[in-house]
């Protein structure tokens, strides 16, 4: 792979990532529950869900869900369904008088490592455009008469840095921003935010097509 090949993927992969979504959202919002570190859980199952996404395109999923009306469109209902319960949870997640260090103890203590970890990889894996545009975003930066397992290496390597980093960001917002939101009247405008931006995901996911 020529390096210039690699730097307009770079640059590709940077906006796509930090193009608010899901996976960002998320991000954020367990940064403004949890805290920074409370938030690594739920990107750990965000990055183990793009990887999966990554090798399943690379394996042809993404080309079988391209082609596929009917696969693609059970995923993509699941996915939608999940976002806007998602969406609906965060709509009514209950507020507190007080927003400080014990507070984000007792948040973290609320909701375990794992349920964190599953809620972000869900969320990734929600999404069968991720397999379709991984699948159409590859090969336009790869060379047909290269080895492909390396550059596959490169390509997935370049976007977990930009996309980990990417969240990384979005969860220190969040937690950055928690500072801010002191009061219950605060605390629920995020929550109607959030909510209302995850089932906003959800029925944006239920109109997508295969192209």
């Amino acid at each position: 792979m020529a390096f210039d090949t690699w730097l307009i993927f770079v640059v590709t992969v940077f906006f796509v990532s930090a193009t608010p979504g899901p996976n960002m959202l998320l991000a954020m919002s367990h940064g403004i529950r949890f805290g920074l570190r409370g938030a690594l859980p739920t990107m750990a199952g965000l990055l183990l869900a793009l990887g999966l996404i990554m090798g399943g395109s690379a394996a042809g999923l993404g080309a079988l869900l391209a082609t596929s009306e009917q696969l693609f469109s059970f995923v993509k209902y699941a996915g939608a369904a999940y976002l806007v319960w998602l969406g609906y949870q965060a709509w009514r997640a209950p507020v507190s008088e007080r927003m400080d260090s014990d507070s984000d103890d007792d948040s973290v203590a609320a909701v375990s490592n794992w349920q964190r970890f599953r809620t972000g990889f869900l969320v990734a894996m929600s999404n069968p455009k991720a397999f379709v545009f991984f699948a159409a975003l590859f090969p336009q930066f790869m060379r047909a008469d290269a080895p492909q397992m390396p550059q596959l290496v490169v390509l997935a390597g370049t976007f977990y840095v930009i996309e980990s980093s990417w969240q990384v960001v979005y969860a220190f917002g969040g937690a950055k921003l928690k500072h801010w939101i002191t009061s219950p009247l605060r605390q629920r405008m995020m929550n109607r935010f959030a909510g209302g931006s995850f089932m906003a995901a959800g029925v944006a996911l239920s109109t997508v097509s295969r192209a």
